[in-house]
């Protein structure tokens, strides 16, 4: 008998877990990124019979799926780390194991569209990542990146700089630049991807919402999605980066996310941030 080897993400790169509780929680975010979106996978003007498709960081391989069955004629690659993905997927979609920052091997020109979503915390040098971006998309082709920049806000005054939410946020970016992986970079995306040769650079930022206090419906949706994330996924998100960057103790974190579930819950707070 043979036992699978399953290669085991080092938590030294990765700042999240990678357990059946967060695939069902990158599930969940997407399905609310996409309801963001207009319930579309993505924006980018792409030819209407890509052939070879690539999707970077691609989790529990949930996109390259959706989108290899909506072009049945595309060569869908997804990759990642981890081998979370499902065995049964169409045949058009497969799945590798592979470091986006590590250097890439297929022939330079391969792919019609590049995609990824929520790299945040994930990648130490963006710059070098996206020149890599301009040299495997084919002329003419397309990169579209979907990154949370997660610095909550809030346009009424309703989330003060005392509270546990607003404090979560920012010790958060602060975590991040200790690990190396610094949150804040999406803010930077449109900037270094005109450095690295692209034309027709388009920045779209969007409001998330925390909680359903949105009047809109697509919001208050998209926002309801996330009060789950905010709670129920909170404690993975936090527990690595605050312990190992901040030097918190576990009990200190438990003690603090309690308070931020808390403020998420509270429906007199209208918080967001940007994607």
């Amino acid at each position: 008998m043979v036992a699978d080897i399953i290669p085991m993400v080092d938590p030294v790169e990765y700042a999240f877990p990678n357990d059946e509780a967060e695939a069902e929680r990158l599930d969940m975010q997407h399905a609310m990124q996409t309801h963001l979106l207009g319930d579309r996978l993505f924006w980018a003007p792409i030819n209407p019979n890509p052939a070879r498709v690539l999707d970077l960081g691609t989790g529990t391989g949930i996109w390259a799926i959706e989108f290899a069955d909506m072009f049945p004629s595309a060569v869908v690659t997804g990759t990642d780390l981890s081998p979370i993905q499902p065995q049964w997927v169409p045949p058009n979609c497969s799945f590798e194991i592979d470091d986006a920052e590590a250097e890439w091997t297929w022939d330079e020109g391969t792919f019609d569209y590049i995609h990824n979503r929520n790299f945040v915390c994930a990648i130490r040098d963006w710059p070098k990542l996206i020149r890599q971006c301009y040299q495997f998309v084919k002329p003419g082709g397309w990169v579209e990146w979907h990154e949370k920049h997660p610095y909550l806000l809030s346009d009424d005054g309703s989330l003060p700089k005392d509270s546990a939410l607003f404090r979560w946020g920012a010790k958060f970016f602060e975590a991040s630049v200790h690990f190396g992986k610094d949150a804040r970079s999406p803010q930077n995306l449109k900037r270094w991807m005109e450095e690295a040769g692209f034309v027709d650079v388009e920045e779209h930022i969007l409001k998330l919402p925390v909680g359903p206090w949105a009047k809109d419906q697509r919001l208050k949706e998209v926002g309801l999605f996330e009060s789950v994330n905010m709670t129920e996924g909170i404690q993975g998100l936090t527990i690595m980066l605050f312990t190992r960057c901040l030097q918190w103790t576990p009990a200190e974190v438990e003690s603090f996310l309690l308070d931020v579930r808390k403020d998420v819950k509270n429906r007199a707070i209208h918080s967001y941030y940007h994607l």
